[in-house]
């Protein structure tokens, strides 16, 4: 799956001269964490958060009263606390790719461009909702974690023996095995029953269930 299918269209950016205290109402007002600053020419220059507005403001023990807070925020731009190292990824980039560089770089969003353009943002909530689809997490079912033989064909023998049963599977998660030979799947199924999905996975060779849930 590629990340302009996931990823949230037009996102809602800022000019660098917004106050901060602007920046804040217009993320309340949106329900957003993280807005992405464009110049004047629309050039993706920095990205800033609700961590990055929330480091801006005072300390919890300043004498200042509230009006002062927010005459001083109202006078601090979105420039002086942006991040200006923002890590971006291309439209036609694959969300695993997108997850990776999160993760590896810590960071809960990135934003998604066409050229020099910016035309998304995909961030942890999106990610997480494709987790949900991979693992049919929304569809009722048998939902089965085996650890099967790494050879060609063992899925495929899974598969068949499952719709000769009159099941179909919904989602299919594989990852990697306890060593090199084996191949960890997760299947979600439905149409049959638990005592049939046992009964099939007791004839597929070389294959163990390690879990098995409604």
């Amino acid at each position: 799956m590629i990340i302009s299918r996931v990823m949230t269209m037009n996102p809602i950016f800022v000019h660098p001269d917004m106050s901060v205290s602007d920046a804040r109402s217009l993320m309340d007002k949106e329900k957003v964490g993280r807005l992405p600053v464009l110049d004047k020419h629309n050039i993706l220059i920095g990205i800033v958060t609700k961590r990055d507005l929330l480091k801006a403001g005072p300390s919890p023990a300043t004498s200042l009263d509230m009006y002062e807070i927010s005459y001083l925020l109202s006078k601090l731009k979105v420039e002086k606390i942006m991040e200006r190292r923002v890590i971006t990824v291309d439209e036609n980039e694959v969300v695993e790719e997108a997850a990776r560089i999160m993760a590896d770089n810590d960071i809960s969003c990135l934003p998604v461009m066409k050229g020099s353009l910016l035309v998304g943002i995909i961030t942890d909530t999106d990610l997480f909702r494709v987790f949900i689809n991979a693992f049919g997490a929304r569809h009722l079912g048998i939902r089965i974690t085996l650890s099967m033989s790494e050879r060609p064909g063992q899925l495929a023998k899974m598969a068949q023996a499952i719709a000769e049963k009159g099941g179909n599977i919904v989602s299919f998660v594989s990852s990697e095995g306890d060593n090199l030979s084996l191949r960890r799947g997760t299947i979600k199924i439905t149409g049959l029953s638990r005592s049939e999905v046992e009964a099939i996975v007791k004839t597929i060779p070389e294959t163990e269930l390690e879990d098995l849930r409604e």
